[in-house]
Order: C-alpha cells, then structure tokens, then sequence
C-alpha cells in the first residue's frame, strides 16, 4: 500500500507514478544525456541562450528538463550547473507555486490577444534572478501570434527567457526557430528505461512480474510517461491485460496463411472491448518491429525478449509477406477514417493477407513455378498436350538406338503451325514477262494480322526468299515505269527483274505470290485493314481523298474529284502499288483517273469493312503556290445587300 503523500498542512491521494517520479534535476533525467549536458554546462558557465527550443516524441522528458533549467538558473545553492532541489526557489518550481516560472498552453492560448498580454507582463520583475517562460505545444500557435511573438523572443529582458516546446518541430516557422537553441529529444533505449520502472516499482512497493515489465515497456515504445502509465495499469489490474498480445498472434495466423484464425483472434479482441484502430495499430507495430529485425536494424525501444520475438517473426514470416503486409495494413487504417464500420477494412485487409492465394510475391513465385513446370511438362492452354518431337520417343515406348543428335540443333517445327505445302512441285519455267512463281499459295485471310518478316520467315521456311530474289516493290516500280513510258495503255505486263542488290527490306512481310486473282473488294478490304499506316504520311493522306472504282486483271483504278488531286496522288503512288502488292500477293498497278462524278472520298462497298481514319492524323501541307486569290468580298453590310439583291437602290434616309 503506498502512503498518500503531504504537501504542507493538506494530504493528498494516490498520484499517477509519471507525475510522482518526475525527474527533478538534470541527474535524474533518463537519456537526453547529449542535452543534459549542454543545459548543465552553460548554467554552470554563464553562457545559456535567452531562448530554446525542445521538441521530440511525448513523453521523452520536454517540459520536465524546462522545469529543472528553470530551478537551474534560480537556485540558490548551485553546484557544478545542477539544481540544489532544497532551496525555497527550487521547492517552490517544484510545487507550482514559484513567480519565477511561467507555463502556457500555446494550443489553447493561440491567439494575438494572449500573445500580446504574455508580452505586456515579460518586463516586469519576479523574485528570482531569472523569469522562465515555457510555451508548450508551440507549433499550434495562429500565424498572427507567431508573427507578435518574434520581436520579443528575438530581444526578451535581459532576465527573461523563453523555452518553446513542441512534438512537431516541422510546423514551426523558420523564423522562430532562427530566434532559438533547437535541442531534439529522442525515444528512450529500452535497456535504460526498464531500469528506470524497475526502480520505480521497487520504490513504490508495486509487486510487478517481468511479464508486467515487458509489457509496459511495450505499450510504452520508448516514452517514459507512456511507460509509467502502462506500469501504473499492471499495478492496477493486479496483472498484464488479456490478450494484451494479439498483435503479435495476429502476425503469427498470417505467417502460417491462416485465414480463419485470423478472423476469430479479431473478434476474440473486439469482444474483450479493444477499438479496430487499436487492434491495427498494435498489429501494426509489431509488423514493423519485425520487419526492422529481418533487415537487421537495431531494436534499441524493445526489451530483450521482445526483441527475440521480433526476430523469431521475421524468420518465420519473411520480408516480402512483412512489407505487404505494412503496406496492405496501413491503407486500412487509412480507410478505417471514412469508413462505416471500421471493423470492416481491418478483417478485409488481415483476411486478404491471411489467404493462401493471396497475391503476395513469395504466392506468386510459387505460382509460376508450378506454370513453368507445367510448361515444361508438355501442358498447353486449354488442358491440350503437345505432341512430342519426332526426335523423342512418346510415353510408354521403348526408346531405339539413333545416331546422337547435336545439342544445337532446332526442334523441328510444330505440325499444326506449318502452312500448306506447295502444290506443284515442279513449277513452270518463268514468262519472260513475268517472275517465276514459287508455288500456288491460297490468298491470305484479309482479318487475320500480319506477320513481322522475322516472324514469317521463323514459322514459314517457304516464305524466305533466296538473295537476289525480287520482291513485290521491284516488280511494282518496273510497272510503273511501264505505265510512264505508255500513259495511254491501261494494263502493262511486269518487267522482267533487273540483276541489282534488292532494296532493304519492307516494313511489312510480303505475302506469299499468289496466282488467285484479285478482286476489287480484296483491294478495298486491304485499305481497311491499315494498308497505308504502312505508308508515308503524304501518301496516306493522299490516298484518302479518292476511292478504287475498278478492277482490269491486276490494273486497278484510282478516281480523284479533281485534276490537282490526281496529279499529287500520281507522285506517291509507287508506295501504295507496293504494300499492296505485298499484302494481295499480286502484281498490282494503280491508274489514277479523274471522276468528278465520285466528289469526296465516297463509303467501301456494303460488304467491306470501312477504312479507320486517325482523328489525330495533320493535315496535309498545302503547296502555297497552287493557291489562288479569293473573289472580292463586300466591305460593308450596305455592299453585301446590294449584291444579294441585283437592282437594289440605296436611298438616302436623309432626303
């Protein structure tokens, strides 16, 4: 039973044990030792600064060390920078009760009006040798009382000074922070704070078990008010708190992708009273510390076992799972925010991370593993087996004795992907007039896509030409140059190839040579399968602007509303002749004609697709040359009457 404590003539009750154990000098201060030592060291010299600056976690000893610096630099019986703790300035600090000292609120004493009367009452004089103010929380401060603040915390009375304190130093203005000393307080080590509640235990007479111990230096997580207030909590409820540990169960379920345990230690939480945030909160801290302890960061705010815990998660659990799962649980306590019930998000988000295909990166390696082994077992889409290659033996027979094969030999090529096989074998001798076929090839299917020449040639040995071989645009410019030469015929037969290096290859796999005419919706469906993306911009666009009429063998006619029109289509034809004869398979040569009759670019037949046109496509740079003059337009609205009417008078409305 601990003894109510007096305080001059009156008793008191029970005080909290962060609130009775208060550090009372710079000695007694639990870490901090980088401040503590500075602090000490310019009271004991002379040279302390007229404003400081603490800021750091709760509870990490803020407002206590502007205590002790203010009974500092009053005391009357100073020894080496610490506070005597004796003398009637330091007891009367200590009990509240000292002019000397000053504590405000700076969250609810924000405005310009209470900065301003903190500014009317810093020149007056107080017993002491040194008036002390201390503004917790300063970061709350409106920017009208920062801004009154500035003049007096940058020159304060040579007796005043001023000691700002805040857990978010990041929303304090620079120009403050210029004006002050900014000492960081940090969280405290485990290792010193357990010896702090354990002394504090042994004081007090609190029977506390190590498993108490370890629990509050958990919930406390490096505050030392936060982990009197957990001991305090022990002390009271005769022991730890059930399932103080869920956090820790609840990342041993996912671990194991147990789904259902999961789910029954939320509820099993939820019944005993515990907010969804904190279950999550606590979930995910130890998410965390697990996750330091696979990377191998120091654990200096966990006590020992708790720090083996941590490392014996991280070992069973794995990286990648802790990382998904801070990422996946974090979203969650986001969404718990604007959610309905928050219970919600939480059992989603622990359910997802729970399941044992869920879509973390360990699940998903192992699903391709056992795809790739189905790959190289023989599996295909569709629950289909490939058939063996004809260089091994199939399932259950007996293998023969062969020549060995050479490991860099091909497979040979799957059956079902082979294209028919020529069907003349002995093809007739080349016309003069025309190229030697290589086979008759049915016409390629206009809606399937067309292969890339690497592709073709890798599926198709018959595709492949031999060096020297004419393509499609050699056959094509020779026509032209037929055409040229002869304007009045309309059908040329194709000049006999010239013996030159054949020009780079096309951007588009030539089709197999086909003796299967072609008609004029095949020419009108190739346009509509993005024959001219193919093309130059200056051909494509103008190649849009008239439409094919006509078929004569493999002459095809090309009608243009306008004469210019036909003129700048006849200088890029050659492209278009070209992609077409690749694609068809045919010798095909365009005759440009002009039919007014057909005006704009008029729709394909019924049953053929339409072309696509780019909405973005430019347009097509005009030759300013070719452009004429406008006729005269009227400069006024009493000329354009005049001219929509022919014999109109204008009469004067003066006269």
């Amino acid at each position: 039973m601990i003894p109510p404590l007096a305080i001059g003539s009156e008793t008191v009750g029970y005080q909290s044990l962060y609130r009775r154990y208060r550090s009372q000098n710079f000695e007694q201060l639990v870490g901090q030792d980088t401040t503590k030592f500075a602090l000490k060291t310019a009271v004991a010299e002379g040279r302390h600064s007229h404003a400081y600056l603490f800021s750091g976690p709760r509870g990490t000893g803020k407002t206590s060390t502007a205590r002790i610096l203010a009974k500092a630099l009053n005391c009357e019986n100073l020894s080496d920078g610490e506070p005597c703790t004796t003398c009637d300035s330091c007891t009367q600090i200590e009990a509240g009760t000292s002019f000397d000292l000053h504590e405000l609120d700076a969250a609810s004493n924000n405005k310009v009006d209470d900065v301003r009367d903190l500014i009317a009452k810093v020149a007056l004089g107080s017993p002491g040798r040194t008036k002390v103010y201390i503004l917790d929380e300063v970061h709350m401060l409106t920017s009208g009382a920062e801004n009154a603040l500035l003049k007096t915390l940058e020159e304060p009375p040579a007796h005043v000074v001023f000691v700002l304190a805040t857990t978010e130093p990041h929303k304090v203005v620079s120009t403050i922070k210029s004006r002050t000393q900014h000492f960081e307080f940090n969280l405290i080590g485990a290792e010193d704070l357990e010896k702090h509640i354990r002394w504090v235990a042994e004081d007090a007479g609190l029977p506390i078990t190590d498993e108490g111990f370890a629990f509050a230096l958990r919930k406390g997580g490096g505050s030392a008010r936060d982990t009197l207030s957990a001991l305090d909590l022990v002390a009271a409820a005769g022991g730890v708190p059930r399932d103080s540990n869920i956090g820790v169960e609840v990342v041993k379920a996912i671990g194991a992708q147990d789904s259902a345990s999961t789910i029954r230690l939320i509820q099993r939480g939820l019944e005993a009273g515990r907010e969804p945030r904190t279950i999550g909160e606590d979930t995910l801290a130890v998410l965390r510390n697990a996750f330091l302890a696979s990377m191998g960061a120091e654990l200096d705010h966990l006590a020992e076992a708790d720090t083996a815990a941590a490392k014996s998660l991280a070992s069973d659990v794995g990286p990648a799972v802790l990382t998904r799962s801070l990422e996946v649980l974090g979203k969650a306590l986001v969404d718990m925010r604007q959610a309905a019930d928050p219970r919600v998000p939480l059992e989603v988000a622990l359910l997802n991370l729970a399941r044992r295909d869920g879509s973390d990166v360990s699940a998903l390696l192992a699903r391709i593993e056992a795809l790739e082994a189905q790959v190289a077992g023989g599996a295909v889409a569709g629950g289909a087996v490939a058939a063996p290659p004809a260089n091994q033996p199939s399932a259950g027979a007996t293998a023969q004795p062969g020549p060995p094969q050479a490991d860099t030999q091909p497979p040979p090529p799957r059956a079902d992907l082979q294209p028919p096989a020529p069907q003349a074998s002995n093809p007739p001798p080349p016309q003069a007039s025309a190229p030697p076929p290589p086979g008759k090839r049915p016409p390629v299917p206009r809606s399937a896509p067309q292969a890339s020449p690497a592709a073709s040639s890798a599926t198709d040995p018959a595709a492949a030409k031999p060096a020297g071989a004419p393509t499609g645009a050699d056959i094509a410019r020779a026509r032209l140059a037929e055409v040229k030469a002869s304007p009045n015929q309309r059908t040329r037969q194709p000049a006999p190839p010239q013996e030159t290096a054949p020009p780079a290859a096309p951007a588009e796999a030539a089709a197999p040579r086909s003796d299967v005419p072609v008609s004029l919706q095949d020419i009108h469906a190739a346009i509509a399968d993005d024959l001219l993306q193919s093309v130059s911009q200056r051909a494509r666009s103008r190649f849009r602007t008239g439409t094919f009429t006509a078929l004569n063998g493999d002459a095809a006619t090309f009608a243009l509303p306008n004469q210019m029109a036909a003129t700048r289509t006849a200088d890029v034809k050659t492209e278009v002749e070209a992609a077409l004869s690749r694609r068809l398979g045919r010798d095909i040569v365009i005759e440009i004609v002009v039919d007014a009759g057909n005006g704009p670019p008029r729709e394909m037949t019924e049953s053929a697709p339409k072309p696509k046109v780019l909405s973005d496509e430019p347009e097509e740079v005009v030759d300013v040359t070719q452009l004429k003059d406008a006729n005269d337009v009227a400069s006024n609205s009493i000329d354009r009457l005049t001219q929509a009417f022919p014999g109109a008078k204008v009469i004067d409305g003066g006269n």
